[in-house]
């Protein structure tokens, strides 16, 4: 398997709306995303390189596997 690394945060944004995620603010540089059934938002950062936590976090909010996220990354 793929290691995690920073992706920019438009690939990540992509990636969320695949799974059914929307946008559904922007506060600052924060794009704040949500999908019915998920309890917490997922919160991305606007930077190119999001960290690998902030993927992490993310991915575990969003009840995703690393399989599934990498399968996607290769898409978008």
């Amino acid at each position: 398997m793929n290691k995690l690394s920073p992706v920019d945060w438009r690939r990540l944004v992509k990636i969320f709306e695949a799974v059914g995620f929307r946008i559904d603010r922007q506060r600052g540089s924060h794009i704040v995303m949500v999908k019915d059934g998920v309890s917490r938002p997922v919160v991305i950062p606007r930077v190119n390189d999001v960290k690998v936590g902030i993927i992490r976090a993310n991915l575990r909010t969003a009840g995703m596997t690393l399989k599934q996220y990498f399968e996607l990354l290769e898409k978008v």
